[in-house]
């Protein structure tokens, strides 16, 4: 006769063999449930989280009261989403930015008009390097690169940009502003494509008209409904006869996964790519602007594109960085109210330390690309 704690213990170890062993077991389907599938594979049993508290319809936890495998699994599943990748400033010369071995010595300071660079060698890799990573052969320093950066994410154009670095003292154009967030932003789009953030098992699409060079396009993005997080865009010439079949195969090659659910209005084009490349997901196409289901969440990172594109007055190209840029911003820079002050990134157990988060990821991402060579 087994004991209650070896009768737990059991449980327990046959949540995580749901949540470990097997795929798609376990679903979310928003917030506050989750469909686990039997393990003998003759059902499925909702688990609901009501007043902080999960809840199962299973037999065991319905008749015996005792916490049960699927809420085990649940919350095993849960957990392997939070765990967090760091990615760090590099502040200090303790290590080679390189290999990350501790044997360097400084060897020469470099003259620039901004001041002086302090260069170091690192005997294990004989690799040369600068704290300046990332900002080399700039004319101006770091701060003032990300601070303008920041500045033009934030609503500013780029002329009001140019105009509060002269307040500064700094003598740049506004065509340069936009050169720093073209260089910038194709470094770190190459960077941040290799992390794989943890999204949620629910996504949402939708598209929405921009101008470009004064005629009109439509801008198709895919976005995480959990944890906001921008996953892919893709610029369209028209709406009614696009295939998105590209920004459906950028969004599983770049979360390494396919969504469980999908929620788009009813463009056609999302029904049939839906069906051929995500054939595991449940297709929610008939959204209403009150009550469920909805696409408000879309509709909300929509207005922050229409907001930027305002102040632009439309784009000059439709492969432009600003868009790039923008998406950049949303996912690792701007914090979210509805994500209690995190990013989509935080919220996707990726945190970018530092101060200035443009600049930690300029430097990991310039690392990134030279370590590749």
């Amino acid at each position: 006769m087994m004991t209650n704690q070896q009768l737990e213990n059991l449980r327990e170890q046959r949540g995580s063999e749901i949540a470990h062993k097997k795929e798609n077991q376990v679903s979310r389907i928003d917030d506050c449930l989750y469909v686990v599938k039997s393990q003998s594979g003759n059902g499925e049993y909702a688990v609901c989280q009501v007043d902080n508290e999960l809840v199962c319809e299973c037999p065991d936890f319905q008749f015996r009261h005792v916490k049960c495998k699927h809420i085990f699994a649940v919350e095993l599943s849960k957990s392997l989403r939070e765990v967090t990748k760091r990615i760090t400033p590099i502040e200090n010369a303790s290590k080679c930015v390189y290999c990350g071995e501790s044997e360097i010595v400084k060897d020469g300071v470099r003259h620039n008009k901004h001041g002086n660079l302090q260069v170091y060698l690192c005997r294990k890799c004989e690799k040369h390097f600068t704290l300046n990573l990332g900002f080399e052969g700039m004319r101006t320093t770091p701060q003032i690169i990300t601070s303008a950066m920041q500045l033009y994410f934030t609503g500013e154009s780029f002329r009001n940009v140019q105009k509060f670095l002269k307040l500064q003292g700094v003598k740049v154009s506004h065509v340069t502003v936009y050169e720093w967030i073209k260089k910038y932003t194709t470094l770190m789009t190459k960077y941040v494509e290799k992390i794989k953030p943890n999204v949620s098992d629910t996504w949402r699409a939708d598209e929405m008209y921009i101008k470009v060079a004064g005629n009109m396009k439509y801008l198709y993005a895919m976005m995480d409904d959990e944890t906001r997080f921008w996953i892919a865009q893709e610029v369209a010439e028209t709406k009614d006869k696009h295939d998105a079949r590209q920004i459906f195969y950028q969004a599983r090659w770049l979360m390494k996964k396919q969504p469980k659910t999908f929620i788009t209005d009813g463009l056609p084009t999302y029904k049939t790519n839906a069906r051929r490349i995500f054939p595991e997901a449940k297709h929610i196409r008939q959204i209403t602007l009150k009550g469920e289901p909805h696409n408000n969440k879309m509709e909300r990172m929509n207005g922050e594109v229409r907001d930027r594109e305002k102040v632009m007055r439309g784009l000059k190209k439709s492969d432009t960085a600003v868009l790039k840029g923008y998406q950049l911003y949303h996912n690792f820079v701007r914090p979210h109210e509805a994500l209690d002050g995190k990013t989509p990134a935080e919220a996707c157990g990726i945190v970018i330390e530092g101060q200035d988060k443009w600049k930690t990821l300029i430097q990991n991402a310039s690392k990134n690309k030279t370590v590749a060579k």
